[in-house]
Parts: C-alpha cells; sequence; structure tokens
C-alpha cells in the first residue's frame, strides 16, 4: 500500500510503498474511501502524544471498504461500508462492560497506537464493537468527519454538555470540532456564540447558524461573552485547545455553567491557569469530552439522514495523498475541514 510516513518527530512527511496489514482474529483491514487532516494528527506528528512510535503512519478520521477479516468477526464481511471511532474499546473492561467505549482502559486508537489511515489501508481492532455501518446516502469524505470531529462535537454537545433549547452556547475555536459544535447546538435549539481569530471561520460559524461571532484577536473574549449572552453562557466548549481558550471558556461562564474541554492540551503548550475561586463561587461545571462510542452513532447518524445536522457542509477541500504532508503542516490555516480522498 501507499502511505505517509513519518520518521522522526516534527521530521519530513513522505509517501512511501508500505507493507499491507493483516486482521488480527478479532479485526478488519479496511480500504481508505476518505480520512480527514485533523489537528490531533498534528499533535501525533509533532510528538505530542506519547502513544506515537516512530516510524509512524498517522490518520485516525476514517470511512471505507472492508478489505478483510479476521476469523473471529461475526457482523461484518468484506465490502461493507464503514467508519469507527477514533477511540477503538476493547469490549472487556469494566468501562467498555458500562458502555464508556470512548474511556476504555485498554483502547487503540489509529494513527497513535498503530499506523493509519493517511494510506490505502488501515487495520482496526474488535471490529464487532467498534464499526459503525454507513448509509448508503453517505459519502466516504463525509464519513470521514464522524468519527473524530463531528462525534466528538455531538457529544460534548448533547451528552456532555447536556445542552438545552433556548440555552447560550459558547464555542472557543471554530476549526473541525468547533463548527460541528456550533451545526449540533443550533440544531438543539440553543443560541451559540462563536469565537475564533480566523474571518473565514467566523464566516462559516455564521453560515451554520451563530447568532454572534468574537474576533479573539481584537477583543476582550470572555466579557464580550458575558455582555451578548445577558450574563454568560449556560455551556461554554474549548474546542481548540490551548490555555488562552481553556481559560476564556470557564470565564464566561454565568452561574452554575458548565465548560466541557474538547480540545487536546498538550502540556507542552502550557498548562491553563483556571480560576477555582470562580468555579466554587458560582457553581461551575468542568467536563472533559472524548470521542463517542460506536454504538452511540444510531443518534448521530438520523440526525444526518434526515438533514438535520450537515456534516458535509464542513469539507471544505479534498486532496491527495500526496498533498497530505502540506495540509497536516498547515492544519488550521483553512477554514472547514481538509479531507484526503485519492491516492
Amino acid at each position: 500500500m501507499r502511505g505517509l510516513l513519518f520518521e522522526a518527530f516534527g521530521g519530513p512527511l513522505e509517501v512511501h510503498d508500505l507493507p499491507d496489514p493483516t486482521p488480527s482474529a478479532g479485526g478488519v483491514v479496511v480500504r481508505v474511501g476518505a480520512t480527514g487532516v485533523c489537528r490531533s494528527d498534528w499533535h501525533g506528528w509533532q510528538g505530542h502524544d506519547p502513544d506515537v512510535r516512530l516510524p509512524h503512519v498517522p490518520g485516525h478520521e476514517l470511512a471505507g471498504t472492508v478489505e478483510a477479516v479476521g476469523a473471529d468477526v461475526r457482523r461484518w464481511q468484506v465490502g461493507d461500508r464503514v467508519t469507527v471511532p477514533f477511540v477503538c474499546a476493547c469490549g472487556t473492561c469494566a468501562q467498555c462492560a458500562a458502555g464508556d467505549h470512548q474511556v476504555c482502559a485498554r483502547q487503540t486508537q489509529p494513527g497513535f497506537t498503530h499506523w493509519g489511515s493517511f494510506a490505502e489501508l488501515v487495520a482496526l481492532e474488535a471490529a464487532d464493537v467498534n464499526l459503525v455501518a454507513l448509509p448508503d446516502a453517505l459519502s466516504f469524505a463525509t464519513a470521514a468527519a464522524l468519527g473524530c470531529r463531528f462525534a466528538t462535537a455531538f457529544r460534548a454537545v448533547a451528552q456532555q454538555g447536556r445542552v438545552r433549547p433556548g440555552e447560550w452556547v459558547a464555542v472557543h475555536g471554530c476549526g473541525g470540532v468547533g463548527l460541528s459544535a456550533v451545526q449540533v447546538a443550533v440544531a438543539a435549539g440553543a443560541q451559540v456564540v462563536a469565537v475564533d481569530v480566523s474571518d473565514g471561520a467566523l464566516a462559516l460559524a455564521r453560515t451554520f447558524g451563530a447568532a454572534h461571532v468574537v474576533d479573539a484577536r481584537t477583543t476582550d473574549v470572555a466579557a464580550a461573552v458575558l455582555e451578548l449572552t445577558g450574563g454568560g453562557a449556560h455551556l461554554s466548549l474549548d474546542a481548540l485547545g490551548s490555555p488562552g481558550t481553556c481559560e476564556a471558556s470557564v470565564a464566561c461562564l454565568r452561574p452554575r455553567g458548565r465548560h466541557v474541554q474538547v480540545g487536546l492540551l498538550p502540556p507542552s503548550q502550557g498548562r491553563a491557569a483556571v480560576p477555582m475561586e470562580r468555579v466554587v463561587a458560582l457553581e461551575l461545571e468542568l467536563l472533559g469530552s472524548h470521542g463517542m462510542a460506536a454504538h452511540a452513532y444510531s443518534g448521530l447518524l438520523a440526525l444526518v439522514v434526515a438533514g438535520r445536522l450537515r456534516p458535509h457542509l464542513l469539507v471544505t477541500r479534498e486532496i491527495g495523498l500526496h498533498d497530505a504532508a502540506q495540509a497536516l503542516a498547515e492544519v488550521g490555516r483553512t477554514p472547514g475541514t481538509t479531507v484526503l480522498t485519492c491516492w
């Protein structure tokens, strides 16, 4: 197979001919139809994820067709159209038994714990637990966004954040996750304040239904959100993952508000200074959100098929494998989602 490989953290990203993967007894190999270029992939390339071992093929937002099936797999066969969460659960630990696959104690993650989807083929473990069947009407390019950004945003807003109609939701960072969160919150009947430093990203947020946008380059973000919402957001998400966006997200909440940390905050980028005295005085909730289990996809897919959520609008650029290195190096500079669709 052909794939994008790096042999040093932050080093060159080059296309190579690589050995084809084979499925484990409980796993499958998927022929990749599309894979998203995500900021998490950039973190892995930069050496911010301790699971990544060199040499490495990145990529974790994928959709495609089952190419080969392990001997113990019961639910899937060659030719099935599938996607997969970026957290692949083991299916047997205590967390999995409780249905919390996204925090599985023995999870695997394509593009992190093993070679990922910036290649023609990718191996996935525990297929009967982790694969999600795709409706025929859903393209691979659209479905690729579901495995990380859109599914992550859906769970962060709807499940962890417990959004309610009429609430104010602040979204800090309007990349793929943030714009997905805007869509999900608006579809739930909430009013959204979208925050970013890119004119293009803020324009997309307005297109997706944000009531207000805030340019973080020129504005005190927390003060602006407090004013625009008449006292603060009920729910605020750091969808970027930086000390500044985390701090602003907590600071813009009204009493008993809920902060959800979605964007990664690697220690190398510094620790957020969260004002715990404010958390105590206002009885704020601080929550993490880490993807979404495969068994929870049915509700998301139903909303997509019904047209209430439109992840295809997030895909603003489709590229080939030879353009993937530059796209990964420049991730976040182009509004919307970049998807690799040809090899």
